[in-house]
This record gives structure tokens, C-alpha cells and sequence, in this order.
């Protein structure tokens, strides 16, 4: 599909602040409602990376219309059903310029469905503002009877609310598990990391539980690291971390809690943190960086580390350790080592950042040997009766 509409990343000359917007690559032209709805996603708080994701989402959305000749206003059932299963059956643009064409990827279902998301809070949003008629909002959700309802759901008199909206376009699937990793496997690919700064960042998402976003936002002041941090006005004792939602990130990270929280750290933690120190002050364009995490080993040297820097050094470490690793799987075998030891969900909640209890479901992660003690204690129970 050609590519009329494109998400691109704008920077004003007047403040030098960036923005996404969605531009007509004919013409050069922004799509007036597109830049909009993204300025919408910027009053609302949301990330960056979420802009970015979204500006090409809609931009997507834009040019499916175009292709099918279709009123990106009024698409109409069939044009949405359409783009739907388009979503998943289109093949994706092939990732290298190689002879032999590497096998067809598609979208997963679980993509389409975020993708559909935003091209429906794009119509809402259209909606909301007299461009997109009520004709067209009135197909993005339909009625639904709850079956099932969570604990403490209050249903109404007569059930009145068990009736929700839910999304008109979104395929059925099932929900992906989340993958932990365990405590040796943690240990051995921090003993594979030659570098001081990379075992540092490995140890801290171990540790603490940090999202990457919050990690790679860190500065210097965020760094609590001595028995007492009343010199520089903070009561909270012990060695932590603040973790602090910030917009004005030079790399773009972003805390994704809106609260900001400190997590406490143990002294193996700060004896790692040492380490990393005597291995940036030999950089001389390290020493005024404010970022924790900043470039070492190649230019642009001090510039603070990026996602994209990140994801680069967890496939290296994946490839060397030969199962995967990624930041977020940290994240989780943290919280799962916390819940299997005891440690109240409360406490677990505040630790992670998390707003709602609700959020804690992913993270209780139940392996083979659990279940087998769980099976034999049972067992165990009908010789005493």
C-alpha cells in the first residue's frame, strides 16, 4: 500500500518542543483532525512513545481509506470489518533489503486489536468535536451481558449493569502468557556482562522491579544511595531510588506512574552502582551528564541511553545466555520472587507503581514445582481424615 499519509516526528522552531503529527506527503500538508487528536493524547499526559505509536496508527487508517476509496469519516460496517481483517492478512514490509525474500510476517491479531483501539478513539474523538457523524461512533461499541463479574462488582438493581459496552471490532484471543525468569538464570546473565554499567542497570530492574521507562529516566539526584539522605533534604532512610515522572527526558523515557514513589535498593545494589561509577568517570563527556544511564562505549559519548540503545544490548545478552531476556521480564520475576516469599500484595503494588489491585494478576506467575506441592499437599490432607 502506497504510503500517502505518515507519522512524523515535527520540532517547532519557535520552542524547539517536538511534536508527532500526521502529514499528506503530497503536499507536505498536516491532516488537520490527525494533528488534533494527537495534540489530545499530549493534554491527556500520555508518553511520547505512545504519540509516535498512535501518529502512525491513524496515519495507517488514513491510507487504507484512500486505497479503498473510502471516507475516512463514514466508513461505514463494512469498511471497518474490512480494515480489520486487511489488519492481519496484508503481509508486513519486509525488514531487510536481502536477495532471497524472508518468509511473509503478518500482524498478530493482538496488534489489529490495538490498532483497531486507536482508530476508534480517532472516530470518538472526531465525533466529539462535529467531524465524524454519529452514524459511525454508534458502530465502534456494542452491548454486552457480563457473565462473570470480579469481586466486589456491584451489578445494580436487577443486574442493570451487568449491560457494558464492549469494542465492535476486536478479533477473540487468548491472552498471552508472561514469562519470568529464574533467580540463577538472572544470576548467570549478570555474571556474562563484561560492561559495569549494563550489570548495574541488569541488577536494578532485578531488584527493584522497575519498568525500563522508569530506569532509563533515572538521574543523579534520583540516587539516594547512603544510609542517610537528610543531607540533601530526603527523610526516608536506607539506600533507595525516586522514581519520578518526568516529560522532559533528553532520551524520551517516561515513568508510565503518574505517582511518584521510591523503591529501597540493598547494598549489593550501591556496591554495583559504585562499579559503574569509576567506569563512566574514565569518560570524560560523562561527567556533567545528569542521566544515570548515558552512552559509554560509543558517540555520541554521555548522551543519556535510549530504548532503542536497550533493546540492542538485551538481544546480545538473549543471544549469549541462549533463552530470552528483556527488561520487562525483569520486571516480573521480581514481583513474582516477592509474592512466593510472602511479602504482602499491598506492599508488592506500592513496590511496582501500580494505581489498581487489578494490575497484580499478571505478575503471580505458579511454575511445575508449585503445583506439584500443591497436588501432593492435598494428598497429604486425606490420610489425616
Amino acid at each position: 500500500m502506497e504510503r500517502i499519509y505518515v507519522g512524523e516526528r515535527a520540532v517547532s522552531l519557535a520552542t524547539g518542543i517536538a511534536r508527532w503529527v500526521v502529514v499528506d506527503s503530497r503536499t507536505y500538508g498536516l491532516q488537520t483532525e490527525a494533528v488534533a487528536y494527537l495534540a489530545s493524547l499530549r493534554a491527556r499526559g500520555c508518553s511520547p512513545n505512545t504519540e509516535r505509536a498512535y501518529s502512525g496508527r491513524v496515519a495507517l487508517y488514513l491510507n487504507y481509506c484512500l486505497m479503498q476509496r473510502l471516507d475516512w469519516r463514514t466508513p461505514g460496517f463494512l469498511g471497518l470489518a474490512g480494515l480489520q481483517q486487511w489488519l492481519i492478512e496484508t503481509p508486513l514490509p519486509s525488514r531487510t533489503s536481502e536477495v532471497r525474500p524472508a518468509s511473509a510476517r503478518h500482524r498478530s491479531r493482538g496488534t489489529a486489536n490495538a490498532m483497531m483501539t486507536v482508530v476508534a478513539e480517532f472516530l470518538r474523538f472526531g465525533g466529539a468535536h462535529g467531524w465524524v457523524p454519529a452514524t459511525t461512533t454508534a458502530l465502534l461499541s456494542e452491548p454486552k451481558l457480563l457473565r462473570f463479574t470480579p469481586p466486589g462488582f456491584d451489578a445494580g438493581e436487577s443486574g442493570r449493569r451487568r449491560e457494558v459496552q464492549t469494542a465492535s471490532f476486536r478479533f477473540k484471543i487468548t491472552e498471552p502468557g508472561y514469562e519470568d525468569l529464574s533467580d540463577e538464570q538472572i544470576r548467570r546473565t549478570i555474571a556474562l556482562t563484561t560492561r559495569a554499567r549494563d550489570r548495574f542497570l541488569l541488577a536494578l530492574l532485578a531488584c527493584t522491579g522497575l519498568r525500563i521507562g522508569e530506569v532509563l529516566g533515572l538521574r543523579r539526584g534520583d540516587m539516594h544511595l547512603l544510609a542517610s539522605s537528610r543531607a540533601v533534604g530526603c527523610g526516608i532512610d536506607g539506600p533507595h531510588v525516586h522514581v519520578r515522572r518526568r516529560t522532559d527526558n533528553p532520551n524520551r523515557a517516561l515513568a508510565k506512574s503518574r505517582f511518584a514513589r521510591y523503591v529501597p535498593v540493598t547494598a549489593d545494589l550501591v556496591a554495583l552502582y559504585t562499579d559503574y561509577q569509576y567506569e563512566r568517570d574514565r569518560v570524560s563527556q560523562a561527567a556533567e551528564a545528569e542521566m544515570v544511564f548515558v552512552n559509554l562505549f560509543r558517540p555520541p559519548l554521555g548522551r543519556a541511553m535510549s530504548y532503542p540503545n536497550t533493546r540492542e544490548m538485551f538481544e546480545r545478552l538473549a543471544r549469549a545466555v541462549g533463552h530470552a531476556c528483556q527488561p520487562h521480564m525483569l520486571r516480573h520475576s521480581a514481583a513474582t520472587r516477592w509474592l512466593r516469599d510472602g511479602v504482602d500484595r499491598d506492599v508488592v503494588q506500592r513496590l511496582l507503581g501500580h494505581a489498581s489491585p487489578l494490575s497484580m494478576e499478571h505478575y503471580c506467575h505458579v511454575n511445575d514445582v508449585e503445583t506439584r506441592a500443591a497436588v501432593e499437599r492435598v494428598d497429604s490432607l486425606k490420610g489425616r481424615s
